[in-house]
């Protein structure tokens, strides 16, 4: 029964927004569409245990979902019809009939060119970039609603509190209540488009190594942002930004079966075993580095695709060809002042320069964050690698252990207090 019970959690999981996209892209209600999706997972989660799953789950719940939905829309219009002149309200048909040139059997929601056949869940993602949020809205209800994420995670993966998250999602809802989504303009779209692949990065990052549990890699988060990027590509198959973060996704995803050992444990890139790399997976990530790098000025995606190219590219990792890879972080920290960039670049210094080079880097970054709550735990990891490769195994210990205390993920804190362990040891 537990595997059954299971079962049908992962194939509710998956569907939801599947299901939220299509009474959106068919209602345009996005509030009481999530509401009533919400509604009919309660249902299939009481009724299909005892009766069975059925054959097409997904279009169980559309029906029931959108029954639900229905069933709301008349009786909110019924409220409308008693407290307002009946020559001031809406016919029922315009809550449940898209507007003309707008629904399934015509235009795209989106504006990108999508025919109708195309995933509801990508549907979903350009709805949730609506124009009347602000960019944090837009990623935090999209991570909501397509990423399945939980408050307290997209709070994490922020570095903000979870109250101030849920705030900010509801805000969101708030914003796109009842709200008939149109055809974008131009500028929009490309506006949307930003927004789009800032979620699936966010989304892929957040399945290939989670923000807190007992496990480090969420499968079906990284899974999910892949097979959603590769269908935005087909949308924009010469969009250097959707193949740069779909390659930096592959080339990043390919490293999985050697990051974990047989019982779990993290390993760090520099000790992988990379015969088990999926090299399949490599060949394709670098040849779609390679193609986005050809589309167009270079963006932040493609110089993170380029620089995970090199990595994968060594075939050990003495061989990695480091002093490009400073070069390419050198691009990219001048086009964006992202932590995790800076950080990253930090990293290249070393490695080109020697540890005390990259201990400088690491401690401007820490005065630049300061004594803050939000202080990156990565800080103190990579400090108490550079402290370690510089001989002051004192001081590395003290890193690594503060930042074991600071991250919330069970596998990554191990591994950090096995590092700090074997400081404490003579032939450390």
């Amino acid at each position: 029964m537990g595997r059954a019970t299971d079962d049908i959690e992962d194939l509710l999981r998956r569907h939801a927004p599947q299901v939220l996209g299509a009474l959106v892209r068919r209602y345009g209600h996005f509030d009481p569409a999530e509401d009533s999706v919400q509604e009919a997972l309660i249902a299939a989660a009481e009724q299909w245990p005892g009766d069975g799953i059925p054959d097409n789950p997904r279009g169980w719940l559309i029906r029931v979902a959108s029954r639900r939905l229905t069933d709301r829309l008349r009786s909110d219009e019924a409220r409308r019809r008693r407290e307002e002149t009946a020559a001031a309200l809406t016919p029922a048909d315009a809550f449940v009939t898209p507007p003309p040139g707008e629904g399934p059997a015509g235009r795209d929601p989106s504006g990108l060119g999508r025919a109708p056949s195309e995933d509801d869940t990508l549907t979903l993602l350009f709805l949730c970039c609506h124009p009347a949020l602000s960019p944090a809205g837009q990623i935090a209800l999209t991570l909501r609603a397509v990423g399945g994420l939980t408050t307290a995670e997209i709070a994490r993966a922020h570095l903000v509190p979870e109250a101030t998250m849920a705030q900010r999602i509801s805000r969101a809802k708030r914003a796109v209540r009842g709200t008939q989504f149109r055809q974008p303009d131009a500028r929009d779209r490309d506006q949307r488009l930003a927004a789009v692949l800032q979620v699936l990065y966010l989304i892929f990052n957040e399945g290939y190594t989670a923000t807190a549990g007992p496990d480090l890699h969420r499968t079906d988060l990284a899974r999910e942002a892949i097979r959603l990027t590769r269908a935005v590509r087909r949308l924009l198959p010469r969009e250097g930004r959707v193949t740069g973060l779909l390659a930096l996704m592959v080339l990043t995803e390919a490293r999985t079966p050697a990051r974990t050992g047989p019982d779990g444990e993290l390993i760090p890139l520099d000790e992988q075993d990379r015969a088990l790399w999926d090299r399949t997976a490599v060949a394709e990530g670098t040849a779609l580095a390679e193609e986005a790098l050809a589309h167009g000025p270079a963006g932040d995606y493609q110089l993170q695709a380029a620089i995970a190219a090199l990595h994968d590219e060594a075939e050990r990792a003495e061989d990695t060809d480091w002093p490009q890879i400073l070069a390419l972080y050198d691009l990219l920290v001048r086009r964006s002042p992202d932590p995790a960039a800076a950080l990253g670049r930090a990293v290249a210094v070393a490695m080109v320069h020697g540890p005390r080079a990259g201990l400088a880097e690491v401690d401007a970054l820490a005065k630049t964050a300061g004594a803050s709550r939000q202080r990156n735990y990565r800080l103190d990891a990579v400090r108490g690698h550079l402290l370690e490769r510089a001989g002051e195994p004192d001081t590395a210990r003290t890193a690594y252990r503060a930042a074991a205390d600071a991250t919330l993920s069970e596998p990554e804190a191990r591994y950090l207090r096995r590092r700090a362990d074997r400081l404490d040891r003579p032939d450390g």
